[in-house]
């Protein structure tokens, strides 16, 4: 069943919406914000909350976002997803601060290579249980393909989001979180092709990201990955700061369809 999935984006310890390809460690003075909240990282939980938006991931774009997310998941505890600096070292902290599952992203990619080993790792420490983890497999496109990109999105790696990868990785985590970082922030549509692709290849739970601008992407996401796949939106709503999406549309849309 598809769903309407919420997020809340951290940048320097605020809620903030961003274009998400202009994320930069190098050069910050290229990063485009769309808005930045007046609220607390809690406020948006706890309206998740409730609203009983259960799936939402919080997720920390570098450095100085670890109170933010902290208040977040203190407000729902266990309701809600964690990413950005996960480690095999902070893993299971941060399930026991209350996350309901830890995202996994750069860091399976040291120097751009995949490394099944630090897969592993991170697994361990949450006690070898897939049910608490979530790979992060946000990617760009190149030469008409899909390959992860890194680092905040910057750096794309060699390694290509196909059935053979999908399928290596799904014994090894319960969902998957993609965003389109082409597009992400953009409020331009999302990539048909991709969600299309992603609902064939995935046999476990996914979340796509990026471009979402109406309400109706919620209709065509369902209808593109016959119902296999989540649409997480975020610059178009209107608690973001947008004007295309309300936030009470996708909430009452996800209550028709788990009626």
């Amino acid at each position: 069943m598809t769903r309407f999935r919420p997020c809340i984006d951290l940048h320097a310890g605020s809620v903030k919406q961003i274009v998400g390809g202009t994320l930069s460690t190098t050069a910050p003075d290229v990063l485009k914000t769309n808005w930045i909240s007046e609220h607390p990282s809690a406020y948006y939980a706890d309206l998740y909350k409730r609203n009983n938006l259960s799936g939402a991931h919080v997720i920390m774009l570098g450095p100085g976002n670890d109170e933010a997310a902290k208040d977040a998941l203190n407000a729902w505890k266990h309701g809600m997803q964690v990413g950005g600096g996960i480690t095999e070292k902070n893993a299971k902290e941060w399930v026991e601060m209350g996350a309901e599952r830890v995202i996994i992203t750069s860091y399976l990619f040291p120097d751009s290579i995949f490394s099944m080993d630090r897969l592993k790792a991170v697994l361990q420490a949450l006690n070898n249980d897939k049910s608490k983890l979530v790979i992060d497999l946000s990617c760009r496109k190149k030469d008409e393909k899909w390959f992860v990109a890194t680092n905040k999105w910057q750096t794309i790696t060699n390694f290509e989001l196909n059935q053979d990868s999908i399928s290596l990785l799904e014994p090894y985590c319960s969902e998957f979180l993609i965003h389109a970082a082409d597009v992400e922030g953009l409020q331009r549509g999302i990539d048909h092709e991709l969600v299309t692709k992603l609902a064939e290849w995935c046999s476990i739970p996914v979340t796509y990201a990026g471009g979402g601008r109406s309400i109706e992407d919620l209709e065509l996401v369902k209808k593109l990955s016959k119902s296999k796949i989540d649409l997480t939106m975020g610059s178009a709503l209107d608690i973001f700061g947008g004007s295309s999406v309300k936030f009470e549309d996708c909430v009452k849309w996800n209550q028709e369809q788990e009626h």
